[in-house]
């Protein structure tokens, strides 16, 4: 906060200082603005005057300025407007006429032309913001913690309702559809790696396209669209992928790092990328809202609005009984609103509805601020495994307490499973196996399904993969002889590794033909006889059949009924 001569010299026009000249008492006439100032400076710091003045405010205005003494002498000039009303910046002839200082509109304003308050810009998370504060001396000179219970004798308790306050957030004693909280995100994540790793796919828009989802969710314990764009996103803010060239690839060293790391710690790496990452835009995923593209929402910062809701819900909610999240919001709106607001202001982003209707000012909290604070809660927070989620309520788990600040980090001991491979090149592998195993298994076979456990098969396909990875069937041997510990290898296994230790021994291609067939050789000589019939086909594969040329097929049979054949079809 500034001192009483800057704050007259940034931020009082010369109307407003002849105002507080006129209220607190001081002849400043024929003296420069400097002189002015330092006038009406040693009036307003004079104990005494601040106490006369102090007994004629309301006790509305009273509790206005108490507040901002409980709030560190400043807040948003938003927030403040909202509680105190607003505050009408006139020049000289405008305060002659509507007299803001005998006919205040708000007890804002009331405030601001006694020069108890001050407006000024300051540089917030979200932004320059207008901030009101109290001058830090003038604060000092006020008798601001005078009440009307100043006459109570020593050691005598305030009345009860003014000894403390309930909690904002009171904790509730049933709940309804409680699903727990997983980590299989990290399951999934271990997934994700090994897909970047394998296929390098392109990226477009900065997303993966939809041929990538769609494979993808036949490999995820969950699937939906929505988590897979979530795991896309923090395998970047959590430094884990780059993206080069238009193409996504994991980071060899901090993926393997992060493989390598217990489950307890792989939570971690990922909520704390959530946390600060930019790349997860929540209020671009809230169903009903359609933010627009341009202006001062490019700007928006998602990590600021993260950590600044995190922040809150830390100091507002009970640490281990469930609470509703209705009350977090409610909470939050009376509190700190203006939590991912640049400046508290409701005006200047674009976001439609359903109804492609615009919906901006503080009206729309609810629909954009609350909607925002639910979704953290239900989607990513749950997702993480950082809270059990019930109908209407939500309680933090060990991870979700850790990661608000108020425990240390678990660390849980894990049980270690092991990979079972079957006869027919079958590999089973369970949650309980290392990621950084599996993830190695899942550049060597074709994958075949998700679950505890996974499914891959080592095939051909799979090892003609890894050798364009540089693994060859020396290194599978090994890595699978120590997964099953040091148990030998099926006979089968042992053999197809064999048989491709030098490389594939031979070339051969497959291809899907369309071939005729006619029911004598006549037949087939007077098709190739007939030029109109003749340029549809390929290469004999009999003395009654032969290959359709690609793509010629509808024009044969035209052409063929052209010539009074008869054609049967076989599907």
């Amino acid at each position: 906060m500034k001192p009483l001569n800057l704050t007259l010299q940034d931020d009082v026009d010369a109307g407003v200082l002849s105002v507080l000249a006129k209220f607190w008492k001081v002849n400043i006439t024929g003296l420069d603005r400097s002189a002015q100032i330092a006038a009406v400076r040693e009036v307003m710091l004079n104990p005494a005057r601040t106490e006369v003045v102090w007994d004629g405010l309301s006790d509305d205005q009273r509790g206005a300025l108490q507040m901002l003494v409980v709030a560190g002498g400043q807040m948003p000039m938003a927030k403040f407007s909202r509680l105190f009303g607003e505050i009408r910046q006139m020049g000289i002839a405008q305060i002659e006429r509507e007299k803001p200082l005998e006919k205040p509109r708000s007890i804002a304003e009331g405030l601001y032309y006694r020069g108890l308050v001050a407006q000024t810009f300051s540089l917030a998370d979200t932004g320059a913001q207008l901030m009101i504060y109290v001058p830090e001396d003038l604060l000092r000179a006020l008798p601001v913690r005078k009440t009307s219970y100043s006459n109570l004798a020593a050691g005598e308790p305030l009345p009860a309702e003014e000894q403390s306050e309930e909690p904002l957030i009171e904790p509730l004693t049933e709940v309804t559809g409680a699903k727990q909280a997983d980590t299989s995100l990290v399951d999934d994540m271990a997934t994700l790696l090994a897909y970047l790793q394998l296929f390098s796919p392109n990226v477009e828009t900065g997303w993966l396209g939809d041929e990538e989802r769609d494979w993808l969710r036949k490999h995820l314990l969950k699937p939906e669209d929505e988590r897979i764009h979530f795991l896309f996103a923090i395998s970047i803010s959590s430094d884990l992928v780059e993206i080069q060239a238009g193409k996504a690839f994991p980071k060899r060293a901090e993926t393997r790092r992060w493989l390598e790391s217990t489950r307890a710690a792989q939570v971690q790496a990922l909520a704390e990328g959530w946390r600060g990452g930019q790349y997860f835009r929540e209020m671009w995923f809230l169903p009903g809202l359609h933010p627009d593209p341009g202006g001062e929402l490019d700007e928006y910062d998602a990590a600021v609005a993260r950590s600044n809701a995190l922040d809150i819900m830390g100091e507002l909610v009970p640490k281990q009984e469930w609470w509703a999240v209705a009350d977090f919001i409610d909470a939050v709106k009376e509190t700190e609103p203006d939590f991912q607001r640049p400046g508290g202001d409701y005006a200047s982003w674009y976001i439609r509805n359903d109804q492609n209707e615009y919906i901006s000012g503080f009206e729309s909290w609810d629909a954009v601020e609350g909607a925002l604070l639910e979704y953290y809660l239900a989607t990513p927070m749950h997702w993480l495994g950082l809270v059990d989620r019930a109908d209407g309520a939500v309680r933090l788990t060990a991870y979700g307490r850790a990661f608000l600040g108020q425990t240390p980090w678990p660390t849980p001991q894990e049980a270690e499973d092991k990979v079972a491979v079957k006869d027919d090149g079958s590999i089973l592998v369970p949650r309980k196996v290392s990621r950084v195993d599996r993830f190695q298994i899942a550049r060597f076979t074709t994958w075949v399904g998700a679950g505890d456990p996974y499914t891959y098969k080592l095939d051909a396909a799979g090892i003609q993969r890894a050798a364009q990875q540089g693994i060859n069937t020396g290194h599978i041997s090994s890595f699978l002889t120590r997964a099953l510990g040091d148990k030998p290898l099926p006979e089968a296994i042992l053999r197809l590794l064999d048989n491709w230790r030098s490389g594939p021994s031979a070339n051969v291609s497959l291809e899907q033909l369309q071939v005729l067939r006619t029911t004598d050789t006549d037949t087939l000589n007077r098709i190739f006889d007939t030029p109109a019939l003749r340029r549809y086909l390929g290469a004999k594969l009999g003395p009654m059949a032969v290959i359709v040329r690609a793509d010629q097929w509808d024009a044969l049979l035209a052409a063929l009924g052209e010539q009074g054949i008869q054609v049967e079809v076989v599907r």
